[in-house]
């Protein structure tokens, strides 16, 4: 008797565990999917047509394996809080998730490659994103304007952070909560307006960046400390403008231009240190507030630290 009784609960608490399980994806049916790829190699979402908050794709749909998500599949969608792309993913297309104003989470597998033109542009409630360690490029817009974005984990395969369109909207531009992020060896290269209008705090540029595009770090307020690598050859056009609470910057050797208005109306930044020479054709007129330049290239200028009085347009070599 016991073990019939024994044999009723497990097979209760299978029949209550069986349901979980066999619903933990989504239906097929939320889904729309091109098939006019081919099916051998996988189907790609081309919309969502569910109405579930918690969004978790499933690997196959009708046997075929889901291995895109097409271009605004999921965007303007207010509804959806969280979603979960499976491992058969490798391509997250353009606008896929561009302005999901209610996303908070996203979980995105290490078989994605590529991610696409502001996928998750404007996502005002995404908190926190791993960039998986198969993508190689950041795109420009990629994560425009998700204002409540603290954390970015970057992976060593990532080279280029923007820098790959001509679009205005940088990878990270108008993420105003985003306070520090840390940047692997592996990149070489930042792009235009990559982190401008960011809440960066403080930024280490490693070694193996050659290039920081313009506006890169425009309008970062709050930004109070930068350390440049001593492989970047050229800063853009106000790379650093605007950073009112930039206090003091160090220009490496590797340094061998400096473009427009790069560091204008830095209220606060009081020291300058050259440690190469910058000839005066690469070093734009208008580079800092004051006579910096001409203090620089004068015949007792050169190498070496240069202190002003806060906002004076007046600076001295030490």
């Amino acid at each position: 008797m016991k073990n019939k009784k024994m044999v009723l609960w497990i097979a209760l608490i299978a029949m209550a565990i069986i349901p979980v399980y066999a619903q933990q994806y989504n239906p097929e049916s939320d889904f729309k999917i091109d098939w006019d790829k081919n099916v051998k190699a996988g189907v790609i979402i081309t919309e969502y047509i569910g109405t579930r908050r918690e969004v978790i794709i499933p690997p196959k749909i009708q046997n075929n394996s889901v291995t895109g998500i097409f271009g605004s599949a999921f965007s303007d969608n207010k509804n959806i809080t969280r979603v979960t792309i499976p491992n058969s993913v490798t391509n997250i297309g353009a606008y896929a998730f561009s302005n999901c104003t209610n996303l908070t989470s996203v979980t995105i597998p290490n078989s994605v490659t590529s991610i696409e033109y502001r996928a998750f542009y404007y996502c005002t409630s995404l908190t926190s994103v791993t960039i998986p360690n198969g993508v190689t490029t950041i795109i420009d817009g990629t994560f425009t304007g998700c204002s409540s974005l603290t954390r970015v984990t970057i992976p060593d395969s990532v080279t280029n952070i923007g820098g790959v369109s001509d679009d205005d909207s940088g990878a990270f531009e108008d993420c105003t909560s985003l306070k520090s992020v840390a940047i692997p060896n592996s990149v070489t290269s930042i792009g235009n307006n990559a982190f401008a209008k960011s809440g960066l705090v403080s930024i280490t540029i490693p070694n193996s960046v050659t290039s920081i595009g313009n506006y890169a770090f425009e309008d970062c307020e709050s930004l109070t400390s930068v350390i440049i690598g001593n492989s970047v050859t050229s800063i853009g056009r106000r790379t650093f403008y605007y950073c009112t609470s930039l206090i003091s910057v160090t220009i490496p050797n590797s340094f061998k231009s400096i473009g427009d208005e790069a560091f204008r109306n830095c209220e606060k930044l009081t020291s300058v240190t050259f440690q190469g020479t910058i000839t005066s054709n690469n070093f734009n007129e208008y580079g800092f507030d004051g006579d910096l330049r001409a203090k620089y290239l004068a015949s007792d200028g050169g190498l070496g630290t240069y202190k002003r009085f806060a906002g004076g347009g007046t600076w001295k070599k030490q």
